[in-house]
């Protein structure tokens, strides 16, 4: 009987034992520090892209493909957007280009639909599309213009960023939205009203769905770029004009496309997993200087 029950007792100190090592050992798992490829590893995730064809949209797209995301690139450019495909495909990677103007929402769908059929349920859209605003002044402003730019620029964001929620949530994937707004958001210029409106605006939707997506594993956060040289104001940038400009950046520069593949990759990948509702400033410091001082 003694022998029983010294066996009985070992036989569940033993069992106590393992429990806890493997206790331990999913904890430690859990908590395992995560090297910087892997934190930011994109592998299995399907992106979508807009604005894909010039700019910082170009730089996103090749930046999550090169990262592992299976890239879908929307712009109306079909020739560009297979010029863009062809280099990602040569790299390795893998794309599709859809021909979408971002203000037609049938337009909007068939990019999903493609997406799907191609890589599977979208699980990163990039808010990128945009366009700026003619050079007038605020009481020069026409509806008309101050429509187009709102129409791009914070509407199309909405309707793409609703389109992308529903899906992910209908599949049950966690995702995440990347809306691209501004400096401008924050500090505003002479002749920029209906872009800086915009771009303020995409800030603060990005906290309001946010808040109503997160709960369902969709997370939603922003880039806000400063003065970035691309192909579209390299010109203006870079001339003698230009450079003054670099006055009012702490950083005394430009930021260069690159600049933003960090902002990117935190926000769509796990390595920003517990951040939703956040505007990441790329800007070189120029909002933190207050001028006249």
């Amino acid at each position: 009987m003694i022998v029983r029950a010294v066996v009985v007792m070992m036989t569940a100190m033993m069992v106590v034992v393992v429990m806890i090592v493997c206790h331990e050992g999913s904890l430690a798992k859990k908590g395992s520090v995560m090297k910087a490829a892997e934190l930011f590893d994109l592998t299995g995730q399907t992106a979508l892209v807009t604005g894909a064809s010039s700019g910082l949209g170009v730089r996103f797209a090749e930046v999550l493909a090169t990262n592992g995301a299976a890239v879908v690139l929307a712009a109306r450019r079909r020739d560009r957007l297979a010029d863009l495909q062809a280099r990602i495909e040569a790299a390795g990677g893998r794309a599709l280009g859809v021909e979408a103007d971002v203000t037609d929402r049938d337009a909007m769908r068939r990019a999903f639909d493609a997406a799907e059929k191609a890589f599977g349920t979208v699980t990163v859209l990039v808010n990128n599309a945009g366009v700026a605003q003619g050079p007038q002044r605020a009481i020069d402003l026409d509806e008309a213009e101050w429509r187009r730019v709102l129409d791009t620029n914070l509407d199309a964001v909405f309707a793409w960023a609703r389109e992308g929620a529903r899906r992910m949530i209908a599949a049950g994937k966690r995702g995440s939205i990347v809306n691209i707004a501004s400096v401008l958001g924050f500090g505003v210029a002479k002749g920029t009203l209906a872009y800086a409106v915009s771009k303020a605006a995409v800030a603060h939707f990005t906290k309001a769905f946010a808040l109503e997506t997160a709960f369902k594993g969709v997370r939603v956060n922003a880039i806000a770029p400063g003065w970035i040289i691309t192909e579209i104001n390299r010109d203006y940038l870079t001339s003698e004009k230009g450079q003054g400009m670099t006055r009012d950046i702490p950083m005394a520069r430009f930021g260069e496309e690159r600049d933003l593949d960090g902002a990117l990759l935190l926000l769509a990948s796990d390595a920003g997993r517990y951040m939703t509702g956040a505007t990441v400033l790329v800007d070189g410091g120029q909002v933190v200087q207050l001028h006249g001082a």
